[in-house]
């Protein structure tokens, strides 16, 4: 007796968590290998911003350790997000990541950690590289119509990139 009710608080606790998730974004984005001319780890931000084109967070920052004079290169987000504020940047920022497949997940808060009210949103992923391209992607976002999935088509500096929308409620 005392199994089964063990058994059945655990399986209890799966499916609860299962159907109460918490909503949150995931962004599968892949850095192909590139062979030809002389290749250097791109810079990478994954940012979103609301429908009147304000910064609501930034959710990834990959850059060189002494990189900061390049910041500048990765333009929209730097114009939108980083060049007001360089602890900010420091807090947020990890390193520059070789060709491969990332997982970048956002728990659909703002820069401040509050919830985002439901609405539409862009997420915007920008892909620089030293002696390579720049590439500037988006997805539109509706966080009033429920789970999604989109797929970006691959560019010059990134494969192709799936985005999922999940545990959202309608």
């Amino acid at each position: 007796m005392r199994q089964l009710i063990r058994t059945s608080a655990i399986g209890a606790l799966f499916v609860s968590s299962a159907v109460f998730a918490a909503p949150k974004m995931t962004v599968d984005l892949t850095l192909p290998e590139i062979t030809e001319g002389q290749y250097h780890r791109p810079y990478v931000a994954v940012w979103v911003e609301d429908a009147k084109g304000q910064t609501v967070k930034t959710i990834s920052l990959w850059v060189w350790d002494e990189g900061h004079k390049w910041l500048k290169d990765i333009r929209r987000w730097w114009r939108k997000a980083g060049r007001e504020d360089m602890s900010f940047v420091d807090g947020i920022a990890s390193a520059t990541k070789p060709a491969g497949h990332y997982k970048i997940d956002w728990d659909l808060t703002d820069d401040a950690g509050k919830p985002l009210t439901p609405a539409s949103y862009t997420v915007f992923i920008e892909v620089v590289r030293e002696h390579g391209g720049r590439d500037l992607v988006r997805q539109n976002l509706d966080l009033t119509a429920g789970d999604f999935t989109a797929q970006l088509p691959a560019t010059t500096e990134t494969g192709v990139i799936d985005i999922r929308l999940s545990g959202m409620t309608r």
